[in-house]
This record gives structure tokens, C-alpha cells and sequence, in this order.
């Protein structure tokens, strides 16, 4: 049965809360997206109010407002034990929100909620978590979030509406750049009418369809912490404000490990959507050096869940005595959820990135076929889109809908939009420098102004060669990036291949102080604002847009995007998107895998029905306690 939010009729010009509170008059039934309404509800001095237990941006909720939990959790899941897991790297601060300075550890938002939550088995669904209900008027130009009153903080205060707003103030005032334009763009007005209801109201100029969720993402920080301690939000810090999140943070030993621990107070373990989540007691992470040493530590049982990413482990390195005595257990779990846009991605704000055929050049001489058969097992395949997904990537020529986009921003694009069928990575044979397309590069870069000289090395009409610098931090990705290295270097490309310790690029990174690094964006099956905040021009040297992208037809498209109507419009935009993305070359595409390589020590349980759009093991998996007793006798663990 659909599940649908309800429709009432309210006096418009009474006092806002005595009219939801006395004025309602009984509506119909309607859907998010398409509301129908009786003339009665329209009449002049009323405006149709819908009120929900959550919002979807297209359609109907998968969930009504009586369920007693997600599908693809067990409500049942016994709650105790660890999950530990691993980190390469460093940390120096417990504060996610301060993305311009220090390196903050992993997780370190697990203490806040948000209002509203999105589930692992829908597209663009939010369920109110803080809140009991919304209220918004059919033009979204405001809503409404009923705060529960049972809400707490860690520390034992009660979260209320000066909460919400106080954390709202300081992420228009402290956050990074690019949420502080997007919320002074979004939010026009935002007050608490109450201690347990809170209303933002939205500028006319907003896109409708962002509006409810960005706002639903709101988080809650105690407000009498920040007065106490004089904290700000953009500051590295190891002591952050108390949540209202299910685990808090226990143990810190910067760069070494973090731990976080159940609240025993925790409100919302009984919440629908809570329950069968969170199941652990703590959540354990160790930090390390590099991949080798963490996964050492993984064979000899000091953590005890490891997502694989290196192809040679998987294949070549999981014959250790912990899984021939059957304590770890292997697998290969399925991924719905989009890949990461990654590859080698260029720093466009360098000055001899500007001409895309020198971009295309430097991206010809990386040889995907030969690195995955010989380097990789075979396990990999080659990303073509920055949206893998049949719904969401362009193919061919442009039709249909997605013509007519690209039409309508013909200005502002070149001609082999049009022409020719949209960008795929080029092929390569099976030797490690494919000389067909070192000679298509050579030739590339001669187009561009670049000459070889006698000393092989490549130099413009001023003798200027081409120096590039790859960073990186990752020593596991030494024997994937050498070859690639030695291939530029063929190209006659001045490369450095510099790789820094964690703090140094992350440092390097914040400033944008690169040619070239492995990166890339990440990709969503529903967009909105946040496409503008990765790729457009106004946030190009922000964090989350690493190749500095700019493009005057992709800030139009990230205009129309939060005003789809619907989910095919907003489909046909991305894949005009992708189309130009893929043609301006800003990325070199690599590789992707399309599932999850799990081991983890014979203790963990997971529900047999796991959604499409998550892994879930720091969520909805649990420990067996009799198999970890067993595994602790047997001398398994550490």
C-alpha cells in the first residue's frame, strides 16, 4: 500500500503554531511528489499543509508511518561485542567539520544525528530520526520539524530546538566554504517556535526539490557546550561537542587507534528505524603506517574486519593459518552502490593543464589492460562514466531529453558534443606501453606546441619542459603507479612520483597543491545540490572538487538539477553532465569493482536479505558471542 503524507488546510494568516495546533481541517490523502486536493483546500486565506513521517524527492516512501523496522535488519541482533577495524595513515583532530586544517579521524561523526535519515534499500527516501513528523507547504517555501521530546545528549542534557539552531548558525558561519554559500543561498529564515519545533524558511531563488532534504540533513550539537568551551566549528580539535548518536567517543591516541563506545543512556534504541542497528558495544579503529602493516596486524588477529582493496592480497595473499584453521572467513559481497569517479585527477588551476589535448596525451600512456591482467588478476574493470550505472551514464550520441539539454547550451559547448558518441577510454594492447597510443599522444602534444628535443624530454616554443609531480601517500600503490610513471616518462613528461607522509598530503591536498594525485569524485543514484558543490565553478577550489573543475555549461546543468521534476529528468540531466565531463578529460579514468571484498574472523553475523545500496558492517551486523568465545580459546585473537 502506498505510503503517502497527509494533506491538511490551514488558516494562513492565524499564528503558525495555533494553526497546526486548532485550525487543521481534515485533507486527503496525497503523494509527495503530485498532490491533489479538494477546492475546499485551496480556498482563498488557506494553504494546503503536508504533514509526514518522512520525504521522498520523487516519489512514495517504501516505509509508512507505523513500521517497526527496516527490512534488511534483524530485529532480533543480540547487542555486545567489538568490531575493530583498519586505517592507513594519520589523525590530529576529532572534528569532521574542519576540512581546511588538521586530519580528522575516521568516523568522527558517528556521535551526530541528523533530523532526518536516508535508508540502504531506497533512492533519495529520509525518515525523521530527531523529529516525529515534517510539515511543508506544497511549494516547499518552508518546513517544519517536530522535534521528539525524548532526545538527548551524551552527557545526559536534553537536545532541543536552540540545539538545531545554534548548529545551523555555526556551520552559515564556520563551515566549509562551500556549505556556507550553499545554506545562505538555501535558508532565508530559521527559527525555534518552541523548544521541540523548529522552521527554516527558504529563498524563492532555492531549487525546490533540495530544499527539505539538505535541511533534513541538519545535524544537532549541543549549544551549551560551544558557549562553555568557546570551540569553533572550523578549528582542529581532539574534544568535540556531545552528540545525541548512539556511540561516543572513548579511547583517542592520535594517530594510533580510536575508539567508540555505546552510550548505555542512549535514547533512540527502541526508534523503528534504529531498530536492529548498532549492535556493537565499540567500534574499535587501528591506525597504521601503510596497507602491509595492516594487514599483518589483520593475520595476526589484532583487528578483526578488513575491507580488501588490493588485488594482490585478494588474490595472492589469503592463505595464511587463520583461514586454513577456518577463523576467517573470505568474501565476495554484492556493491549497488555507484563507484567512486577515480583516476589520475589533474589539477586544472595549473596553467599547463589548460589544453585539454596535453590532458589527453598524459592520460593516452596509462595502460589499463595491462595493468589489470598483470598487476591486478583480472579483477577489475575499466570505469568509463562518472555515473557506472546503465540509468545514469551517457552512451553513444546524444537523444531524446538529453539532446535537447545539450541543445539548449550549444554556446556553450564544442561541436563533437554533438558529433560524436560520448567519450569512452581509449584501449590499449597487452605490453605495458602500447605504442600506438604513445605515438597518438606524441602527436597530441605537437598539436599543442610541445616538441621532443634531443634529450628526449618534451619543451615548448620557450624550451620550457613539462613538469609534472604525482603525489601520493599510499605506498601499496607504488607497483600500480611505476609503470604509468615510466610511460610518461617515455612521452618525454618531466614526472615526479612524490610520495609524502599522511600529514604532509593531506596539508598539500587542503591547499590544492598538486599537479596530479589519485582521487576523484564521488557519485550518487539521485543528485541535487550537492553536483554544484563537487563541479561547479563557484566551489572549484574547494576540497570536495580536487581537479578544480570549472565549466560554464555544467554550472547551468547543476542549476536544473535539484529542479527535476522527476527522476527521468533528473537522469537526463546527469548524463548530459557526463557527456561533457567525459569529453573535457579532467580525470583519467582507471578502474572500479562493483562489489565488496570482505574477510573477517568467524564471529560476525549479517542478515541474510542485505540491501541493494549498503555493506552494513559497522550497522546492521552483529556478534555471535559462543563463536567469539571459541575463537578466543582457540588462541585466534589478540
Amino acid at each position: 500500500m502506498p505510503n503517502r503524507p497527509r494533506a491538511r488546510a490551514i488558516t494562513a494568516k492565524r499564528d503558525m503554531r495555533t494553526s497546526l495546533l486548532k485550525q487543521w481541517a481534515l485533507g486527503s490523502l496525497i503523494g509527495v511528489s503530485t498532490l491533489w486536493a479538494g477546492s475546499e483546500l485551496l480556498a482563498d486565506g488557506h494553504e494546503v499543509i503536508i504533514e509526514s513521517h518522512g520525504f521522498n524527492e520523487y516519489g512514495e516512501l517504501k516505509y509508512g508511518p507505523d513500521f517497526p523496522h527496516l527490512d534488511y535488519v534483524n530485529p532480533d541482533a543480540p547487542v555486545g561485542g567489538e568490531i575493530s577495524v583498519s586505517w592507513t595513515g594519520s589523525f590530529d583532530s576529532m572534528n569532521p567539520f574542519a576540512t581546511l586544517t588538521g586530519t580528522p579521524g575516521l568516523m568522527s561523526s558517528i556521535m551526530f544525528e541528523r533530523i532526518m535519515t536516508t535508508t540502504s534499500d531506497e533512492v533519495g527516501s529520509y525518515y525523521c530520526v530527531l523529529c516525529t513528523t515534517i510539515e511543508y507547504p506544497e511549494d516547499q517555501s518552508w518546513v517544519i520539524f517536530n522535534l521528539r521530546d525524548d532526545v538527548v545528549f551524551s552527557d545526559g542534557t536534553p537536545m532541543t530546538a536552540h540545539d538545531i539552531i545554534h548548529t545551523h548558525e555555526l556551520f552559515r558561519e564556520q563551515g566549509t566554504p562551500s556549505i556556507r554559500v550553499s545554506l545562505t543561498q538555501l535558508v532565508t529564515a530559521y527559527e525555534a517556535l518552541d523548544d521541540h519545533t523548529v522552521k527554516f524558511t527558504f529563498s524563492p531563488d532555492a531549487p525546490t526539490r533540495a530544499r527539505i532534504p539538505q535541511m533534513g540533513g541538519a545535524l544537532a550539537m549541543s549549544k551549551a557546550w560551544f558557549e562553555e568551551t568557546g570551540a569553533r566549528m572550523d578549528e582542529s580539535r581532539l574534544d568535540v561537542s556531545p552528540g545525541t548518536g548512539e556511540y561516543m567517543i572513548g579511547e583517542v591516541d592520535p594517530g594510533r587507534k580510536i575508539t567508540y563506545v555505546r552510550n548505555p543512556d542512549y535514547w533512540g534504541s527502541d526508534v523503528p528505524i534504529n531498530v536492529g542497528r548498532g549492535n556493537y558495544d565499540t567500534i574499535r579503529i587501528e591506525y597504521f603506517a601503510d596497507s602491509s602493516a595492516a594487514f599483518e596486524a589483520f593475520k595476526a588477529g589484532e583487528f578483526t574486519f578488513r575491507r580488501e582493496s588490493s588485488s594482490i592480497n585478494w588474490a595472492t595473499s589469503y592463505d595464511f593459518p587463520a583461514i586454513d584453521n577456518g577463523w576467517v572467513v573470505r568474501e565476495e559481497l554484492e556493491d549497488g552502490t555507484l563507484p567512486g569517479a577515480t583516476g589520475f585527477v589533474f589539477n586544472m588551476g595549473r596553467e599547463k593543464f589548460a589544453d585539454r589535448r596535453v590532458r589527453q596525451a598524459i592520460g593516452l600512456v596509462y595502460n589499463f589492460t595491462w595493468t589489470n591482467e598483470n598487476l591486478q588478476y583480472g579483477l577489475f574493470q575499466q570505469r568509463e562514466s562518472f555515473w557506472e550505472n546503465d540509468r545514469l551514464k551517457a552512451v553513444g550520441l546524444p537523444e531524446g531529453r538529453e539532446l535537447e539539454i545539450l541543445e539548449s547550451l550549444r554556446d556553450n559547448l564544442p561541436e563533437e558534443i554533438f558529433t560524436q558518441e560520448a567519450v569512452l577510454p581509449h584501449m590499449s594492447g597487452t605490453r605495458p606501453l602500447d605504442r600506438g597510443n604513445l605515438r597518438r599522444a606524441l602527436a597530441l602534444m605537437e598539436e599543442a606546441g610541445w616538441t621532443t628535443d634531443t634529450d628526449g624530454l618534451l619543451r615548448d616554443a620557450d624550451g620550457n619542459t613539462l613538469d609534472v609531480e604525482l603525489l601520493e601517500t599510499r605506498q601499496a600503490f607504488d607497483r600500480i603507479f611505476n609503470p604509468y610513471i615510466e610511460n610518461l616518462k617515455r612521452l618525454g613528461v618531466n614526472v615526479t612520483y612524490n610520495r609524502v607522509d599522511p600529514s604532509q598530503y593531506q596539508a598539500r591536498r587542503q591547499a590544492k597543491d598538486y599537479d596530479l594525485i589519485f582521487g576523484g569524485y564521488s557519485s550518487g543514484l539521485q543528485e541535487g545540490t550537492g553536483f554544484s558543490q563537487r563541479f561547479g565553478c563557484e566551489d572549484k577550489d574547494d576540497v570536495f572538487n580536487p581537479a578544480a573543475y570549472c565549466s560554464e555549461a555544467i554550472d547551468i546543468i547543476g542549476e536544473l538539477i535539484p529542479e527535476a521534476e522527476d527522476y527521468a529528468e533528473m537522469a537526463a540531466l546527469i548524463r548530459a553532465a557526463d557527456r561533457i565531463m567525459r569529453y573535457d578529460y579532467f580525470v583519467v579514468p582507471v578502474w572500479y569493482l562493483g562489489k565488496n571484498w570482505v574477510a573477517y574472523y568467524d564471529f560476525y553475523e549479517y542478515p541474510e536479505n542485505l540491501p541493494e545500496f549498503g555493506l552494513g558492517h559497522l550497522d546492521y551486523w552483529w556478534v555471535n558471542q559462543d563463536k567469539y568465545n571459541d575463537l578466543v580459546a582457540a588462541g585466534a585473537l589478540q
